[in-house]
């Protein structure tokens, strides 16, 4: 093989358009719409040939263009005000500078598999990515320090395109690094910067690059190196391709390889945040760390040092959605890592819920998470007691509702999904500064200002632009298919600027339920056709490659659409991505989802649809069901929550009831016009739409849940768990060792009170007990009152509980306490014993409880 020499080619800008490069190397652009109009006007249609990426355009766009629009003085003026926007963003006061400047400063790392940045970065599959993304965003207008780490895949995720038989098709393309808005990240040398990790086939290097996001940096490793063997060089080849063991592989050198390079920047995170399990091994090198800085630390105290400053998100609902490997697997690639922490296989493999019958022996990446953090959270009310119910086996003893799995509720970075008509909207009569506080409802209320007329002529421009991005993508489509240019043609007359559209893009898993609106074609046919008040349908989504299901599901919707009543009224657009789902959330006026209750996480692209002033037509699940229990005016409920021990049975009668939805509630209110010829009561659907979604459901609202209720209490912990040669951290794994010893010997012994039987109202119960300790202290425990309504099987549901007073120290020690009679009904209460220290994060962690039995 011959050496080659490599150099880089740069852009030569004139000296007026200098900022455009450092434009367009920080993703600020990709919620800024002046920004972006700026790389549009430069050249409109290499904008969109370049896929919307701003440094493959600079380095793309012929020269004399470049000096002509460098002596253009309107497009120089509009530079030098998005010059000053920018400049004035990135050094202004933020949300944290001004409510949090007088606490200890602390830095957190945010670990993800993706990020959907922009489609000019496509290292992305769906809603992970994408709610990555949208964290650090907001992250960087609240002005957080915080730094993201990631892979960087030289192939993404697949490219979609559908056979002449409407099978899906994938192609991987190769990214070029080098002309997305990447840098590599340099010493002080100028060399790359570099980490290195042992694999069982010898060492790997791989290399850092970095983007911006307002004030937030990304790191990316990429081992597609020279120095690498071909088998780690294709360690970041794919997102989510290989088998197990190349997941291994990646999962490696996102966690621990993630924790080095952080390292090697001088970057020190006192709290990490596990986006979903795959980068949980991030503990493995932080308890690495802190055992070599710390000779004398063993690893259970150096579990808890390091244990206070992890959190831990889950995404998925159900058990088939979570990494496991065989434990062979695991001693493969991590035995180096965790003997050096002095574990043994065995000690190892239970950290990651071998022992659980759940797991079926194998390691869980969910469960490994779990063990290595301090508090953990699900994506919605919702997925937090799906999530409470999928890992209550951790936690035998402690009641389901109680599981300390909590939630933060997901959102979306408005700014990023707002089309800039209704961004234009929203600056005349919420004011231009309205995106700076999108938490204050207040300002949202304004959204009653706006003039019926002009919300929908901006809504109807909307839809006009996604019916011609529609058929300009299905002529495309067509073409490329090989179908016969008469029947290409017809690409051009599908679909009706003013008909009611309703949009469904998601990724295609069986979950999803995209048949459920073609169970009964015939109905369907009807509801479409009516000359009077028609309706149309545009799908776009992409199955997992090796998900033969999902592309089955594709190909009969295809088929259903070449019929003849079908082809004009329902599209199918490939190759779903960022910038297609933007067409669509900003331009339907309807988003349909369809999944089966308690599958979905979250979702949030019915969040997206609704700021945009969509009404969202959804199962009750994820987000859906806190938004629809908040204000029922903002659009439809698929089913009541409804459980059916037959799936087909749930199928047929939510398919039925979206038929019923559609025929009598849908089509006739967005028909029913007044004399302007405007469907004031649909306006004002979307109205309250728009004042429930926007002020919630944002990311500014879910990053500063984050912060108040994760991040800060997490640093405190940490803090006191490492101050002073790790005391706290001693003394927590300490007393989690006394704990274990001597939890056998703790007992109610029996439950007293003189008032329980026959009450009122607002009577107070006196409840005195007697519990055996043995050789713990009253301050290692919290003695509870658990009292609610009694169940038909003679079970407390709805609990409370009210904490009980030591009145009396010694072998036994004596509690009271008294609770009000709240309720009417039949009640009970009895009395439970749990383990506490104030460095706990949550005292159902250990999973220990003795109940009055």
């Amino acid at each position: 093989m011959y050496k080659i020499q490599k150099y880089q080619v740069m852009p030569k800008l004139p000296e007026s358009l200098f900022y455009l490069k450092k434009l367009s190397h920080n993703l600020y652009w990709s919620w800024d719409h002046q920004s972006r109009s700026l790389f549009r006007r430069l050249e409109p249609e290499l904008w969109e040939k370049t896929n919307r990426n701003p440094v493959l355009l600079l380095g793309t766009v012929d020269q004399e263009r470049l000096e002509k629009m460098g002596n253009n003085e309107g497009f120089i003026s509009s530079l030098e005000r998005v010059r000053i926007n920018v400049e004035s963003y990135l050094h202004r006061k933020t949300w944290f500078s001004e409510q949090h400047a007088s606490k200890e400063p602390f830095s957190i790392a945010y670990f993800s598999m993706e990020y959907g940045l922009a489609n000019a970065l496509p290292i992305y599959s769906g809603g992970l990515g994408v709610l990555a993304a949208d964290h650090l965003k907001s992250a960087s207008d609240l002005g957080l320090c915080l730094t993201g780490v990631g892979l960087l895949y030289q192939n993404g995720y697949f490219q979609q395109y559908l056979s002449s038989e409407g099978w899906q098709q994938e192609t991987y393309p190769v990214n070029d690094f080098y002309n997305l808005p990447l840098t590599l990240v340099k010493n002080d040398k100028g060399e790359d910067v570099t980490i290195t990790l042992n694999y069982p086939n010898g060492p790997l290097t791989a290399r850092a690059w970095k983007t911006q996001v307002g004030r937030i940096s990304i790191y990316f490793l990429d081992t597609n190196l020279d120095q690498n063997n071909d088998e780690d060089r294709n360690i970041t080849d794919q997102l989510y391709g290989g088998d197990n063991e190349m997941r291994v592989k990646q999962e490696i050198l996102l966690g621990i390889g993630g924790m080095r390079l952080l390292k090697k920047l001088g970057i020190d995170p006192t709290v990490c945040h596990m986006n979903e399990g795959h980068s949980a091994f991030l503990a493995l090198e932080r308890l690495r760390g802190l055992m070599k800085y710390n000779g004398h630390l063993s690893f259970y105290e150096a579990c808890e040092a390091i244990r206070c400053g992890n959190i831990f998100t889950t995404h998925t609902p159900v058990p088939a959605g979570i990494d496991e490997f065989d434990p062979a697997v695991i001693k493969k690639y991590l035995k180096p890592f965790y003997s050096d922490l002095g574990l043994s296989d065995q000690e190892f493999l239970e950290l990651g819920g071998a022992k659980y019958t759940q797991t079926n022996g194998k390691f869980n990446m969910a469960i490994f998470a779990i063990n290595m953090a301090s508090a953990y959270n699900g994506v919605s009310q919702l997925h937090g007691r799906v999530s409470r119910g999928l890992w209550n086996y951790k936690w035998p003893e402690v009641p389901e509702d109680e599981v300390p799995i909590s939630h933060v509720t997901n959102g979306i970075h408005i700014r990023t999904w707002i089309s800039e008509d209704m961004a234009e909207l929203f600056n005349r009569y919420l004011g231009p500064n309205w995106y700076r506080d999108p938490v204050d409802e207040s300002r949202w209320e304004r959204i009653n200002h706006i003039p019926n007329e002009e919300l929908w002529r901006t809504h109807e421009r909307r839809r006009e632009r996604l019916v011609a991005l529609s058929r300009q993508r299905l002529y495309q489509q067509l073409s490329n298919s090989g179908m016969p240019i008469a029947q290409v043609e017809v690409a051009n007359e599908v679909l009706n600027p003013e008909a009611l559209t309703i949009g469904f893009g998601r990724r295609f898993a069986e979950y999803k339920r995209a048949y459920l609106m073609f169970r009964d074609l015939d109905r369907l046919r009807k509801i479409l056709n009516n000359k009077e008040q028609p309706v149309q349908i545009i799908i776009s989504g992409k199955a997992h490659p090796h998900d033969k299901i999902g592309k089955g599901i594709i190909r009969d919707i295809i088929n259903i659409i070449r019929q003849e009543d079908f082809r004009s009224r329902i599209v199918f657009l490939e190759n779903y991505d960022m910038n297609i789902a933007a067409y669509l959330v900003q331009g339907v006026d309807v988003w349909l989802n369809t999944p089966r209750r308690n599958r979905e996480a979250s979702g949030t692209s019915g969040m997206k649809a609704g700021a945009n002033g969509a009404l969202n037509l959804s199962t009750l699940d994820g987000w859906w069901e806190e938004a629809y229990e908040m204000n029922m005016n903002i659009g439809w409920a698929l089913g009541r929550g409804e459980n059916y021990a037959d799936e087909e049975e749930k199928n047929q009668i939510e398919s039925e009831e979206l038929y019923d939805i559609l025929e009598k509630q849908v089509v006739p209110l967005f028909y029913s016009r007044n004399r302007g010829g405007l469907p004031k009561e649909w306006i004002g659907m979307m109205k309250d739409s728009m004042r429930t979604i926007c002020p919630f459901f944002n990311t500014n609202r879910m990053v500063r849940t984050y912060f108040q209720s994760y991040y800060q209490p997490a640093a405190e912990r940490f803090r006191k768990a490492n101050e002073n040669g790790q005391a706290g951290a001693k003394e927590l794994a300490e007393w989690r060792r006394k704990i274990d010893d001597r939890w056998k010997n703790v007992r109610v012994i029996n439950v007293k009170s003189d008032n329980s039987t026959n009450l009122k109202i607002g009577d107070d119960i006196s409840v005195n007990s007697q519990v055996e300790l043995g050789s713990l202290k009253p301050d290692d425990v919290k003695v509870e009152v658990y009292y609610g309504p009694v169940d038909e099987k003679g079970k407390i549901r709805e609990a409370k509980t009210v904490a009980m007073k030591c009145t009396k120290q010694g072998n036994p020690c004596e509690y009271h306490s008294s609770f009000p009679a709240d309720k009417t009904g039949r009640m009970g209460y009895t009395v439970r014993i749990i383990p506490y220290h104030t460095m706990v994060a949550n005292p159902f962690e250990l999973g220990l409880i003795k109940w009055y039995k």
